[in-house]
């Protein structure tokens, strides 16, 4: 049962929302366009914001329907390897080509179910820190990190196995935009320039 609910969260994990968005509505491939990231951040700077909560709202649900599953069968499991599992489907979808997002809410999915007050502590320092920033992807690291360092004074030891995967995963989805921001060419979220990204939709009602 427990291989089973893995893979039934990586595979739910694997629904590439914002390339389905993309495609049906806009005609494109959000993978073209923008940072290139099928997540929410780059639909709302490309297919813009009902399109972005639209993508939020179902890469949360992935996340926490994964780590719900074995509360359900009642099986006795970290239910945030099963979030885990759908962080990896997130972001290495079998359904995309294995080109997917950086999982930032699919995690944040995982956690309302699995550890809240994780939850709350790890989502506060990302919005602080691309507040202070400017960077989502600075923000989006610190949510390992945050994960990492409340691990380190939990007693409970998967917690903390996990915590470390996950912070060197995040450190390395996020390598380009760490390669870019050495270069001096990763993007803050003030810059105007990123509306010229925006794409509008096949059908201008929408």
């Amino acid at each position: 049962m427990f291989w089973l609910l893995l893979l039934a969260s990586y595979l739910i994990g694997s629904v590439p929302t914002a390339l389905i968005v993309g495609r049906l509505v806009f005609g494109v491939d959000i993978r073209d366009h923008g940072s290139k990231n099928p997540g929410a951040t780059n639909t709302l700077r490309v297919l813009g914001k009902k399109s972005a909560i639209f993508v939020l709202l179902i890469d949360l649900t992935k996340g926490a329907l994964a780590a719900y599953m074995p509360i359900y069968f009642n099986l006795e499991a970290e239910p945030l390897y099963f979030g885990f599992a759908a962080v990896v489907g997130h972001c290495f979808p079998i359904f995309a080509g294995f080109r997917g997002g950086k999982a930032i809410a699919t995690t944040a999915g995982a956690l309302l179910i699995a550890n809240f007050p994780l939850l709350v502590i790890a989502y506060i320092t990302f919005f602080l820190v691309i507040f202070l920033t400017k960077y989502v992807f600075f923000g989006s690291i610190t949510v390992g990190l945050s994960m990492l360092v409340y691990s380190l004074v939990s007693p409970n030891f998967e917690l903390e196995l996990i915590s470390f995967l996950f912070t060197f995963f995040l450190i390395y989805l996020h390598r380009s935009n760490i390669r870019n921001f050495i270069l001096g060419i990763e993007p803050k979220i003030s810059d105007k320039n990123l509306q010229n990204d925006r794409i509008p939709p096949k059908n201008s009602s929408i």
